[in-house]
């Protein structure tokens, strides 16, 4: 078996001029790997590249992959992936996966975009200081799940009732109302961290529901779940599609 032509060009795009050691010192491992993910997968669905490395950022998020994270930040950012969209998958991910888990991803991405690219940080501001964080969040809750979340931040047991003002202050008001992506791209990217991370069955299918609620249909999150499987696995993968069959039937 060799690297096809398709996977040597396309891994070209990803890392210009670069030869992986991999190579060297495994290359049947690399022959099938490359086949696979850069040839098999990238032409079984139409999603657009841009959008592939976006879900890819946050699937490796979620599973926790620092080193491929790395890597594949030049790769997204040579497929259109902009520095400001790096770093808004990175905050939007603290909501979910906690700055413990996120913390060295954000070193990754800060030295990718100071050292490899030559910018200066901080990126432009995507944050409206005059933003009502509870009541943008409320706005952000009913656009993307519906009516029935206007009052969700004081609604039910008193004990656990500062949870739902959090989720809607800071989760919502603190991350989905930034610029930068927009509300399907960031419940695409919560569906990556949800599902990535793995035991998070109900939310993931809630957030399932919440993607087809706001255009981002089956079909699209199955390519999407599709376009992921190498980067962590197969049994994360299957369960996310059977949350996206429930979501659907719900």
């Amino acid at each position: 078996m060799a690297i096809t032509k398709f996977s040597r060009n396309y891994h070209e795009k990803m890392f210009p001029g670069y030869v992986s050691d991999f190579l060297r010192t495994d290359p049947e491992f690399i022959e099938a790997f490359d086949n696979f993910a850069f040839d098999e997968v990238v032409n079984q669905d139409d999603i657009d590249d841009k959008t592939r490395f976006i879900s890819i950022l946050a699937v490796l998020l979620g599973c926790q992959g620092i080193d491929e994270f790395k890597g594949m930040l030049k790769a997204a950012y040579n497929f259109g992936v902009t520095p400001v969209e790096m770093k808004e998958i990175v905050y939007q991910a603290v909501a979910y996966l906690g700055i413990g888990r996120v913390f060295p991803f954000l070193k990754a991405a800060n030295c990718f975009i100071e050292d490899t690219l030559g910018l200066k940080l901080p990126l432009e501001n995507q944050n409206d200081p005059n933003t009502n964080r509870l009541e943008k969040g409320e706005q952000a809750q009913v656009a993307i799940f519906g009516e029935e979340m206007k009052g969700y931040a004081t609604s039910g047991d008193s004990k656990t009732v500062h949870i739902r003002k959090w989720l809607t202050d800071n989760c919502f008001g603190d991350y989905y109302t930034r610029g930068g992506l927009d509300y399907k791209q960031r419940e695409m990217i919560t569906f990556c961290f949800l599902y990535a991370q793995g035991g998070c069955k109900p939310q993931a299918i809630a957030h399932a529901k919440a993607n087809i609620r706001l255009g981002n249909d089956q079909d699209f999150l199955i390519k999407i779940v599709s376009q992921n499987v190498p980067f962590v696995g197969y049994p994360r993968s299957i369960n996310a599609i059977d949350c996206i069959e429930k979501a659907g039937k719900e």
